[in-house]
């Protein structure tokens, strides 16, 4: 069982690394914040938006669950709801890009 647990550890690490890194990555080369989103001026923009939202949508989970509230302070409902859906988030993405590093590699 422990190696079962180490693996899906991983899988969640890469997930978020490759998330946070396209995070980044994505507000340095536009220079603009990278928010959930799907829209897009052509169905091209569109498509780039909702790649960018499912790759980094992780690290932008994360990012919303430490928003300050009214009064300076943030909540622990938000906090722990955004982490989970994140974390579960970035299982999907790291097992989608190891998949493809797998494949690749044989």
């Amino acid at each position: 069982m422990g190696r079962e647990l180490l693996a899906a550890a991983i899988i969640i690490g890469v997930g978020l690394c490759v998330a946070g890194a396209g995070t980044h990555l994505y507000q340095w080369r536009l220079r603009q914040p990278a928010i959930l989103r799907y829209d897009g001026a052509t169905v091209f923009a569109s498509m780039g938006h909702l790649v960018m939202s499912f790759f980094c949508g992780p690290y932008i989970m994360l990012q919303m669950g430490w928003n300050h509230e009214e009064n300076n302070a943030v909540t622990m409902g938000s906090a722990l709801v955004s982490a989970i859906v994140a974390f579960g988030w970035a299982f999907v993405t790291g097992l989608l890009i190891m998949g493809v590093y797998v494949f690749v590699q044989h």
